[in-house]
């Protein structure tokens, strides 16, 4: 299968509209933390910026389990609308402090309470995508090349976000970046939600089902892993360029890039090896590359050292999340899934604060050591514990997922009706 041919497949699952919404509706996700340090920093300091920034940062990571546990018992629609309105009034009214002026503990609140409404777009559209693949009687290779997709749009997003909060903050105004991601909250964050292939609510007789186990739990602490790996080398690469008037966000954006491009051409041959093989795979490489790093003398060596670890980042997290769907209880999807994106933010702050304090005392060498740390540690429980027979597929091509109409039965080369 070409990349192009499981492009078309995935989208012909739920038709190209919704492809957008999605990438649109996450886009706030990515722009509010950068937006909002640029936005404090000009209007409050540097010091009042890290810790607002930081508070929007953890509601984001705590809230994301209790929207997603929402969506799978009460269905994505109205969860996913009364998040999207909440976040994009709370952002609003981050945005009136800041410009007000309005002592830190209103600022800091209003944070914390903007990332505790993050609507989860990106996990619940992941969470989407299996469900409508597995309506189909080639489900297991559409839901690899789903993810591979998905995978693409939050790349996309997050080299998007910040890039666009910085110029935003440069052309118009400091606070013009929140400004832009309330409304694109308010607007697709809901056309995301009306979309026709929201899951309804599971129904009460399928509910119930375990989520924890050990297999997920490995996937938990691998995810974090991995945050820890974005969080150290995005703070070596800003210590790195200190002083380059917002170069650092331009060397960062290169991880997303070549992601990206790995994603796609991943798409085009994911189903022919193990998941578990791809992932041990791709950390070993993550981990070979994030080696470069200690060779970084300047910033265009720092931009192509995250280039090359950015080829290993997507097929790690495809992986991953093509595991957690093979080990969860479908009824239960969206609240794994975000606690997989919630896991990934919590192992980047983490590493942000060791990070931050190992590279004051030692500069930015030792930030890029805490990377590779977390790479090889990651890399060596994926090989010890990540095993196929602990990652069996969890259920038989074409079977209609919770809250979805099942689809008639058809050859795998069936066309499928775009619904949307």
């Amino acid at each position: 299968m070409s990349a192009s041919t499981a492009r078309n497949g995935v989208v012909r699952l739920a038709g190209p509209r919704l492809p957008a919404v999605s990438l649109l509706a996450r886009l706030p996700a990515a722009l509010c933390p950068t937006g909002t340090l640029l936005m404090v920093t000009a209007l409050g300091g540097v010091a009042r910026a890290g810790l607002v920034a930081g508070l929007l940062w953890a509601g984001q990571a705590v809230g994301g389990p209790p929207i997603g546990r929402l969506a799978d018992r009460r269905g994505h629609r109205p969860v996913l609308l009364a998040a999207s309105a909440a976040n994009a009034l709370l952002t609003a009214a981050l945005v009136l402090a800041a410009v007000g002026r309005l002592p830190l503990p209103v600022q800091a609140g209003a944070a914390l309470l903007t990332g505790v409404t993050v609507p989860q777009v990106g996990p619940l559209s992941r969470t989407r995508w299996i469900r409508l693949a597995d309506r189909r009687p080639d489900g297991p290779a559409l839901i690899g090349s789903a993810l591979s997709f998905d995978a693409i749009m939050d790349e996309t997003s997050f080299v998007l976000g910040p890039a666009l909060a910085g110029i935003l903050a440069w052309a118009v105004h400091p606070a013009a970046g929140l400004v832009c991601a309330a409304a694109l909250m308010a607007v697709f964050g809901t056309l995301f939600a009306l979309h026709p292939t929201t899951p309804v609510a599971a129904p009460r007789t399928a509910r119930g089902h375990r989520l924890h186990s050990a297999p997920l739990a490995l996937l938990f602490v691998l995810i974090a892993m991995q945050g820890a790996v974005f969080g150290a080398t995005n703070t070596g690469v800003q210590d790195l360029t200190r002083g380059g008037g917002g170069i650092g966000g331009v060397v960062w954006s290169a991880m997303g890039v070549t992601s990206a491009g790995a994603g796609l051409l991943l798409a085009s041959f994911a189903e022919r090896f193990d998941l578990t093989v791809r992932l041990r795979t791709s950390m070993a490489a993550q981990a070979l590359l994030c080696l470069t790093l200690l060779l970084v003398r300047g910033p265009v060596g720092a931009a192509l050292s995250i280039a090359g670890i950015g080829f290993a980042v997507a097929p790690t997290l495809i992986a991953l999340f093509g595991l957690a769907e093979r080990t969860v209880p479908a009824d239960r999807m969206g609240e794994a899934m975000t606690l997989l994106g919630s896991s990934m933010i919590a192992g980047q702050g983490l590493s942000v604060v060791l990070a931050g304090a190992l590279a004051g005392r030692h500069g930015y060498p030792a930030a890029f050591a805490v990377t590779c740390t977390a790479a090889a540690l990651a890399l060596l429980l994926a090989l010890a514990l990540a095993r196929p027979a602990r990652y069996a597929p969890r259920r038989p091509a074409a079977q209609p997922a919770a809250g979805l109409p099942a689809q008639p039965a058809g050859d795998a080369n069936s066309t499928v009706t775009p619904i949307g």
